[in-house]
């Protein structure tokens, strides 16, 4: 019966088989291209790059000064804690004591009876001494009211105190959350950084981190030496000033780190910070809160020693030491160094002196 059947017919045969076999291969290696071009990111130039990576450090140090606060806020709330359970502790021992107290006096009555103060009279063969010892039981009785008051006043002071540790300890929890929170922010933003970092040359990187101009291949950048600038011609308003300034100089080609105040690494409220506490001035930690610290300058009055502030977001600061040049810490792989105001986008300046 296999005999009888028919051959196969195939919908192509011969030229017009090979036509359709060439067009579908042809099809395919377009449709790989297409889909190759459609799924690949366009090469970033040198100066994409450095604004890509810009970016991502400022970004970086808004979530350090967050971290920075919140770090702040969660060692306040844990002072706070530490006050209050010390105070509850002092709390119970005196109410231990007025409780013992008060036992005292019930203890006292039970060993001794209690006899209505008539029928006390009526027996006593000498009145006068009845009267004395009824005058002694009503100091006694008044007492024992002082105890047992001071037993309730304990007993509603430390339940104050543990409602107000309970609340300190919900807060430390969410400062807590918090800082953990800006933490990983500020650690994947910086990774971010060094992964295009990666992407550039080793020039192109030294140019970058020295603050110098990031050129294309078969250029050369000039690297910008800002370790150092001259003092001469700088007079600050004031001896305190000048002391916040001779600081900043000092720390000059110290690391950023974030999170950092000195003596050996810096972040830049950090440094800031610690130059005009070696003055003996106290200032906030933060970027937000420094702003305040102090009376509000325009660009035009500078003076050396002065809080330079940039971003909208208040997210960085520098000292500024005249000339139009600040000393400040700007990123991680960019030590303590001058640099001009002009840097980045200036928001404001306070006078703390």
């Amino acid at each position: 019966m296999a005999a009888h059947r028919k051959p196969r017919q195939h919908p192509f045969g011969g030229q017009a088989a090979r036509t359709a076999a060439t067009l579908a291969l042809a099809g395919a290696a377009t449709t790989t291209a297409f889909e190759g071009t459609g799924h690949a990111e366009p090469r970033l130039t040198p100066a994409q790059i450095k604004a890509r990576i810009d970016r991502l450090y400022q970004e970086a140090e808004a979530a350090t000064e967050k971290y920075n606060g919140a770090r702040e806020e969660t060692a306040s709330a844990r002072r706070s804690l530490g006050r209050l359970r010390d105070e509850a502790a002092r709390r119970t021992e005196r109410l231990n004591a007025s409780r013992n107290a008060v036992g005292s006096f019930a203890t006292a009555q039970y060993r001794s009876g209690s006899l209505d103060p008539g029928l006390q009279l009526a027996l006593t063969s000498d009145p006068d001494d009845y009267l004395e010892r009824a005058a002694l039981a009503e100091r006694t009785g008044a007492r024992q009211a002082t105890a047992v008051a001071g037993v309730q006043r304990e007993l509603m002071e430390l339940a104050r105190l543990r409602a107000q540790a309970g609340e300190r300890m919900d807060q430390l929890e969410a400062r807590r959350r918090e800082l953990a929170e800006h933490k990983s922010t500020v650690r994947a933003k910086l990774a971010a950084a060094e992964r295009l970092l990666a992407d550039l040359t080793e020039e192109q990187r030294a140019a970058y981190e020295s603050g110098g101009p990031v050129a294309g291949p078969g250029s050369t950048a000039t690297r910008a030496d800002r370790s150092a600038a001259p003092r001469a011609g700088l007079q600050a308003p004031n001896s305190r000033a000048a002391q916040a300034i001779a600081f900043a100089y000092g720390a000059l080609g110290k690391p950023y780190v974030w999170g950092a105040t000195g003596p050996n690494a810096f972040d830049c409220s950090g440094l800031v910070q610690a130059a005009w506490r070696s003055a003996g001035v106290s200032l906030p930690r933060t970027t937000y809160t420094q702003i305040n610290a102090g009376r509000r300058v325009a660009r035009s009055q500078l003076a050396p020693g002065d809080l330079v502030f940039f971003y909208s977001g208040i997210s960085h600061v520098g000292l500024y030491i005249g000339g139009g040049q600040m000393i400040h810490a700007p990123r991680p792989g960019a030590p303590v160094r001058v640099a001009p105001i002009d840097e980045m986008p200036f928001a404001g300046a306070t006078r703390v002196s």
